[in-house]
């Protein structure tokens, strides 16, 4: 059981480890390569889930933790954002990339602020619908990109999804409004409060 409190930040570690072996795959440009980044980033993405749930049901919570875990899901999240601006930047453009960025880092800087002065900030439902859509963009982003390295009209239906329709330049679009939106209601919900969830 000594072991066992050591269990859901190691879980979050190698989320973090992850992270540059998916970018890895994911700039090889070949269908198995990106198949594997996008399995191993589902895969840390339920990683995620499991090692909260793990610190719960142990009742193993720490301040480590509770720093460790949200950096390791923005290092996953902002990480492969940034390689797909890199890879496809008419779909996923710098700019959208960055004011992703900003409000992340925009909110952890006034949740510091907070808990310096003994406050926490309250996690909003909507920051979890905002996790959730950044997710699933990226699991159709490395979806697509991979079946488009496919022969078949799978491949020629991922590439028409890519590169002659901008579906998924909108849908990073409300992606990234509601990723705003979210920061803009932090900035204006800093009473002190009481907050089991990190992950803002």
């Amino acid at each position: 059981m000594v072991y066992a409190r050591h269990v859901p930040n190691s879980i979050t570690i190698i989320r973090i480890i992850l992270t540059p072996v998916v970018l890895v795959l994911l700039f090889s440009g070949t269908f198995w390569g990106i198949t594997s980044a996008l399995l191993l980033f589902v895969l840390a993405a339920v990683s995620d889930w499991v090692d909260g749930k793990l610190a719960r049901q142990l009742e193993v919570s720490s301040r480590f933790g509770q720093f460790l875990d949200p950096l390791a899901d923005k290092v996953l999240v902002l990480g492969t954002f940034i390689a797909l601006a890199w890879l496809e930047p008419a779909i996923v453009p710098w700019w959208a990339v960055a004011l992703i960025a900003l409000r992340d880092v925009g909110v952890t800087a006034l949740r510091s602020w907070a808990e310096a002065r003994g406050w926490t900030l309250q996690t909003l439902y909507i920051a979890k619908a905002k996790t959730a859509g950044q997710l699933a963009f990226l699991i159709v982003m490395l979806a697509t990109l991979a079946l488009a390295e496919r022969p078949g009209s799978a491949g020629a239906l991922a590439t028409w999804l890519l590169y002659d329709t901008t579906i998924l330049f909108w849908l990073l679009m409300v992606v990234v409004a509601i990723t705003v939106y979210t920061g803009v209601l932090y900035a204006f919900n800093q009473e002190p409060a009481a907050s089991a969830n990190p992950h803002g």
